[in-house]
């Protein structure tokens, strides 16, 4: 199949089984040099039009919370005392820059997910 831009879902379709026909290609080779085009091809389509946004910076603290064994006594520290954890995890307050600052720091949640709205 010629390498070419994926435009529509077909495409995306034709590249995904182009990918699956080499994807028993060594590195550094012709057929290994086009997995990775075709790799790269398809990766640009879905990020513009399957792009999954970021959770919810709420459900990101509470599966972080739930990864770690933490409870919402726990986050006082990061979110400045009990009342404020009540306040964020009830949505009654929202997070301050300080407070995801905080949790991407000591909690590594990523930011991305803490600012999204």
């Amino acid at each position: 199949m010629k390498i070419q831009p994926i435009k529509s879902e077909r495409d995306h379709e034709l590249a995904l089984k182009e990918i699956d026909r080499l994807s028993d290609s060594k590195p550094n080779t012709a057929n290994g040099d086009l997995l990775e085009l075709w790799v790269l091809l398809v990766e640009a389509y879905e990020a513009k039009h399957h792009a999954i946004p970021p959770p919810d910076p709420i459900e990101a603290i509470k599966f972080r919370m739930e990864q770690m064994g933490l409870s919402n006594t726990d986050l006082a520290e990061y979110l400045g005392g009990k009342n404020r954890v009540s306040e964020v995890m009830g949505r009654k307050r929202s997070l301050s820059v300080n407070m995801m600052r905080r949790l991407h720091k000591e909690l590594h949640i990523p930011a991305d997910s803490l600012l999204a709205v």
